[in-house]
């Protein structure tokens, strides 16, 4: 049995349908189910009673301090991530490619390193790190002479997203690095050689042959960072202490995370939970849509 195409059906099925089945189970089925829960006030203390209220959980949360709290962080962890990690990097992943320091597999090694240990440990070692006795403080101290020097990033709401930022370029920038470099190797080297027989300095051939020629390897970590970004839990968790340093760094996963599991006051809470795991979903096709536009407008850009 074939298809128009010349396809063998039963083949082409056996194939394609047990991903497409596990994909509809795994993705799509817990994306439209907790659609449905936040359209409703699913009471889990009274058997999982509910009604349908429309969006009445999505209005709640546009009026919810704390959402725009939490987005607010988010968009400075997304900051962090697109222009930090990605940036740096690159620009570790072009060191390394132009033979620019000696020992380069050593070097490899140290910056990939924290892609090898677990997240919990690793905010835990920030979070130390961060503290009013932690190594931070002790060298702020040394460079003053001013051993009395408070200095505790980790108890003010407007300086608790620093460390958090530092862990986060610390983590994953060796991993941005691989994949740069993966596809710098790829390159035509008589590229490079005709840049510079023209004339060409350093900075140029880098903005000039190597940017464009990856363009399309930085819109897709760009779109990996936002990705990741947004679903970001575990790290934040774990620099974070439960109450006022959890509420000045919350974003929008904590911030589910505790209306669906810890608000025992809020009846409907798995249903308001569920309507700002929709909200992290929305915001995140959003970024991803607008950077996949800007991809394009400066590739058009370049190519006129």
């Amino acid at each position: 049995m074939r298809g128009r195409n010349g396809r063998n059906l039963p083949a082409y099925i056996g194939m394609v349908g047990p991903a497409t089945a596990i994909f509809l189970f795994i993705v799509a089925y817990p994306i439209l189910y907790s659609f449905w829960l936040s359209v409703t006030d699913f009471n889990p203390n009274k058997g999982g009673a509910w009604n349908f209220v429309g969006l009445e959980q999505y209005a709640k949360m546009v009026q919810d301090p704390y959402f725009w709290h939490s987005l607010k962080n988010n968009l400075i962890v997304v900051a962090v991530s697109v222009f930090g990690q990605i940036p740096i990097g690159f620009a570790l992943a072009y060191i390394l490619y132009r033979r620019m320091v000696k020992a380069s597999g050593f070097f490899q090694s140290m910056v990939f390193l924290p892609n090898f240990l677990s997240t919990i440990v690793i905010g835990i070692l920030w979070k130390r790190m961060f503290q009013a006795d932690g190594p931070v403080a002790r060298l702020i101290q040394i460079v003053t002479q001013n051993p009395q020097a408070q200095f505790d990033l980790m108890l003010k709401a407007d300086t608790i997203m620093y460390p958090i930022g530092f862990a986060l370029i610390w983590m994953y920038t060796g991993l941005y690095m691989v994949i740069f470099l993966a596809n710098l190797q790829k390159i035509d080297s008589g590229m490079i050689e005709a840049a510079q027989i023209d004339g060409a300095n350093e900075f140029q051939i880098f903005t000039r042959v190597i940017v464009p020629v990856l363009s399309g390897t930085i819109l897709v970590s760009s779109i990996l960072a936002i990705a990741g970004s947004l679903r970001g839990f575990d790290l934040i968790f774990a620099i974070t202490t439960q109450g006022l340093q959890r509420n000045n760094a919350m974003v929008l996963p904590i911030f589910m995370y505790q209306t669906a599991f810890q608000d025992y006051n809020n009846p409907s809470r798995f249903a308001y939970g569920a309507a700002i795991s929709n909200a992290i979903i929305i915001i995140s096709v959003l970024l991803i849509m607008l950077s996949n536009f800007i991809g394009k407008k400066l590739n058009a850009g370049e190519e006129y």
